[in-house]
């Protein structure tokens, strides 16, 4: 018997766990392929949610969680994948990120890359860029409660692509 149909951009996510899911069916943590978008020049352009918790459950993260642990993943994926990465964003209901990727949508990469983060961020001295030359709300961060977050989200390592 056939396996599951995977993505045809990447041949490693599973295709019914890509996509817009139903929230009520949501896993986190959990990071899951969102989008893969050929552009007319050859690239591919690879959308992933880095889901922290569970939608509609009262548990989004505060303000300080979700910046600090964003300008983390900002200069993580920027310094360990500089020719890939695009850009992270906040999901708005406060329950993880949006990643972008450009030309690498392995999820053996992004995940690796992404525990490699998490687990830097235990020993770091300062949150990257919160300072008021590089962040326009430089005073809400939490080094602490983003550590705690990364605990909470490398805790879970083995079931990060079991989305649903």
């Amino acid at each position: 018997m056939p396996g599951p149909a995977l993505h045809p951009h990447t041949g490693l996510w599973p295709a019914g766990l890509t996509g817009e899911l139903d929230h009520r069916r949501l896993k986190a943590p959990t990071v899951k392929l969102r989008s893969a978008l050929p552009t007319p020049g050859g690239d591919v352009i690879y959308a992933v949610d880095l889901r922290v918790r569970l939608p509609n459950r009262n548990a989004f993260l505060s303000s300080s969680e979700l910046h600090s642990t964003e300008h983390f993943l900002l200069e993580g994926f920027s310094r360990l994948l500089p020719r890939h990465f695009l850009s992270v964003g906040i999901m708005g209901c406060r329950t993880g990120f949006y990643l972008g990727f450009v030309n690498e949508g392995r999820p053996e990469v992004l995940c690796a890359t992404l525990e490699r983060i998490l687990q830097e961020m235990q020993t770091a001295a300062a949150v990257p860029y919160a300072n008021i030359g590089q962040c326009g709300h430089w005073q809400d961060h939490d080094l602490q409660a983003a550590r705690q977050l990364a605990q909470e989200i490398l805790a879970h390592r083995a079931t990060w692509l079991d989305a649903a």
